[in-house]
């Protein structure tokens, strides 16, 4: 039996039917019933049919695209979006380029301009990449080193240098205190392809059978010359996220006729793209070149390794050798592109294939993280109270500071103390829920708002953050792009403490920056010894150590509600929240959230959606599959979601209401932005809680199950956790032997390489 809370309160037979069923759930959630739990069903129960569309283990689809924002390639023509339906006749009109977009959208924005400085800057240092032309700089030297290793002359390990420091900026003078959040900023317009560029790549399209309505996208994404661009190289579709290389393929050979071929160097630089874009939505940085080969011979190209070094000569890709020793002897292995080159008798090295976009932020990174590392002692904080943490913060510019939710406290009462020293403090959540969670008088912000949003901290001559104390909350959901543009906008000075719960999924986009930074050393590590209360606090920290135990549940903090089949899942969960949890615990069914594996199969999603709109909020659907007053899932950027209400619809788009803040959703992005949101899978879900969550497991989503997954998925409500449970022995197992896939990224060899190196 799965080791749960204790109890001896009977699970419901066999023959039970339905109805009986969800009355025996609402008995077990009234306060001052029997203090046990149902038993989970037995082993030979069958499971439900078919196979649940699961998300990835690093916070995606299935299918490799981030939740909320991308669907799984079982989607039939849909290229990014969500299952909503299409805008039939009630479908609100217009809302086509002119739309306005939310604030978290200026994100995207903000995020195009820090690139665009991290790349001018490592221009300045290295030189610049031409598209198809000749490679110069840092990129001539990685390919300079492969052909060194293949012509036999070098090992190539001394063209690896570690990089430069980043420029070091002056400490900004002492400013007044930042000013208290504000609300959300004035809606900026969005920035779109000119009509006549969308017509003529529409054109082209249509000539080569693709959707018409990847027009925008496609303009969007490759600028005024799209359309010569498109038809020259008709793999360039590719670029465009959810379009698949057999699409693209078709597409090809519509417009190339027989001058198409498997290997065609247009087809395999645009696949190594691709493949590393997936990568990444997996949550890589970077590949291992063999990895790279063997995906392209998958895809029919004929020869992988000289297609890799094709797209190196390209610049289309980017190729790593990081951990070599620089004095290893001249004698090693050698190979071409892609082989590993180690010492006789050594361990290996890999060489790793990245995108640009994602090596840039990566060294970016390590930069600013070895800048802040490197910060001495500060005298102001010798009057601060004597914790772990302010002891931490005294002597050093970057802590990182680990613990459950519980430990956030901590965090933010560090913040307080630096404001009482007289010290700019500030403290960053991931989410808004998360910020409205803190008990704080200090100021405190999203990332999105700290980073781009008009309500954030002043910043001095140089357009950095006026503080001298940052607290980043959720540090585990920091992808390395959004953490390259947080420290960049840092001064010399400021103190960083990135502080989070290492159990809990990683971010959705790429890299693992805090748990590379924890890896490498980087700086102090202050571990939180405050434990998270109650039932559900406790039943937490045992998965967080692999172990599935007992609690006492007195409250019914905590109730297993055992299914036979997917069907009696979806009946069970309804029925909990819309009525055996607001009875037994006054929490309305809008404050409880229902959290599951993935968004297809027979309880994913999609299906617990479909069953709760119809109880909670029936209506036709007339507004691209959506009603006023359902609950939503908005996908403002890929990996990011923000929970809202339909308030209502016009020509323009669909209006919410998201976390306090109106957004409109123009007609075109409908269908691709937004799901419907009473349930949630556990990657759109980390970074917030509910007052109560009902937690389904039907048998198909066993195999989809880890320790990561079921921590985050158990810790999201605050008061009552309700887990339908139909996945038997496969939860306890999950637990205790499953741990998160691994990611491969470069954080901590830069960070490693740097730290050691001496200080110029």
């Amino acid at each position: 039996m799965t080791a749960l809370p204790r109890g001896e309160t009977p699970g419901p037979s066999a023959d039970d039917d339905r109805d009986a069923t969800a009355s025996a759930a609402a008995e077990d959630l009234e306060p001052g019933g029997p203090a046990g739990l149902p038993a989970p069903p037995p082993e030979d129960a069958a499971p439900a049919a078919g196979t649940a569309e699961a998300d990835g283990p690093d916070g995606q689809d299935a299918g490799g695209a981030p939740d909320g924002a991308g669907e799984t390639e079982d989607a039939d023509t849909d290229t990014g979006g969500t299952d909503a339906g299409s805008a039939a006749d009630g479908s609100p009109a217009g809302g086509d380029a002119g739309a306005s977009v939310s604030a978290a959208e200026a994100e995207l924005a903000a995020q195009r301009e820090l690139r665009a400085r991290i790349e001018q800057r490592k221009a300045e240092k290295g030189g610049t990449i031409e598209a198809g032309g000749k490679l110069s700089g840092t990129a001539a030297d990685l390919l300079a080193a492969v052909r060194a290793v293949e012509s036999g002359t070098s090992s190539g390990t001394a063209f690896f240098d570690p990089p430069a420091p980043a420029p070091r900026r002056p400490a900004p003078e002492p400013a007044p205190a930042p000013r208290p959040a504000a609300g959300p900023g004035p809606v900026r317009p969005a920035r779109v392809a000119a009509p006549e560029t969308v017509a003529a790549v529409r054109a082209v399209l249509a000539e080569g059978g693709a959707p018409e309505a990847l027009a925008a996208r496609v303009a969007a994404l490759l600028g005024e010359t799209a359309a010569d661009v498109l038809r020259e190289d008709p793999w360039q579709l590719l670029s465009v996220p959810g379009v698949r290389p057999e699409q693209a393929d078709g597409f090809a050979r519509a417009l190339l006729g027989a001058e198409c071929g498997p290997g065609d160097e247009r087809r395999t630089v645009a696949l190594v793209g691709w493949v590393l874009q997936r990568a990444a939505l997996q949550g890589h940085t970077a590949l291992d070149a063999a990895e790279v080969r063997a995906a392209l011979a998958e895809h029919a190209v004929p020869a992988p390794e000289e297609a890799v070094r094709h797209a190196i000569a390209e610049g289309a890709v980017l190729v790593f050798h990081d951990g070599a020793d620089e004095d290893e002897d001249e004698d090693e292995d050698e190979g071409g592109a892609g082989e590993e080159v180690a010492e006789q008798d050594a361990e290996p090295v890999p060489v790793l294939l990245g995108l640009d976009r994602y090596a840039l932020a990566e060294e970016s990174l390590a930069d600013g993280l070895a800048r802040l590392a490197r910060s001495g002692p500060d005298a102001r904080w010798r009057d601060a109270p004597p914790t772990d943490l302010t002891r931490a913060v005294a002597e050093h510019g970057l802590v990182a500071h680990t613990g459950g939710e519980a430990a956030r406290g901590e965090a933010v009462a560090l913040a307080g103390a630096a404001r009482g020293l007289g010290l700019r403090a500030a403290v960053a959540a991931y989410t808004e829920n998360g910020r409205r969670r803190l008990d704080a008088d200090v100021p405190a912000y999203t990332l999105t708002g700290l980073l781009s949003g008009p309500g954030g901290p002043d910043r001095d001559e140089d357009g950095a953050l006026a503080l001298d104390l940052l607290v980043v909350l959720d540090a585990p959901q920091l992808d390395v792009e959004t953490a390259a543009m947080l420290v960049e906008a840092l001064p010399d000075g400021c103190r960083l403490v990135l502080s989070g719960d290492p159990g809990v999924l990683w971010s959705a986009g790429a890299g693992r920056v805090f748990a590379d930074v924890l890896a490498a050393r980087a700086c102090p590590q202050v571990a939180s010894r405050t434990p998270d209360p109650g039932p559900i606090g406790e039943l937490v920290s045992g998965i967080g150590i692999g172990e599935l135990v007992p609690v006492e549940a007195p409250g019914k903090e905590v109730v297993i509600v055992p299914v036979r089949d997917a069907g009696e899942a979806v009946h069970r969960t309804v029925q909990l929240v819309a009525d055996s949890v607001p009875r037994a615990f006054g929490v309305p069914a809008e404050e409880t959230r229902v959290i599951t594996v993935g968004h297809g199969g027979s309880a994913g999603t999609r299906a617990l959606n479909a069953a709760l709109k119809q109880r909670l909020n029936p209506g036709p659907g007339r507004f691209g599959g959506f009603d006023p007053g359902d609950r939503v899932a908005y996908a403002p950027a890929p990996g990011r979601t923000v929970p809202g209400t339909v308030l209502s619809a016009d020509a323009e788009g669909l209006h919410l209401e998201c976390e306090g803040e109106r957004v409109l959703v123009p007609k075109d992005r409908v269908e691709t932005a937004l799901r419907h949101g009473w349930a949630l899978t556990a990657h759109q879900a980390v970074g917030m809680r509910w007052p109560a969550a009902v937690v389904v497991l039907p048998g198909d989503a066993a195999g989809a199950l880890d320790r990561a997954w079921v921590y985050t998925a158990f810790g999201r409500g605050e008061r009552h956790l309700s887990v339908v449970h139909g996945v038997d022995q496969a939860l306890p197992r999950a637990v205790s032997e499953s741990l998160p896939r691994p990611r491969t990224t470069r954080l901590r060899a830069l960070l490693e390489s740097l730290l050691a190196a001496p200080e110029e």
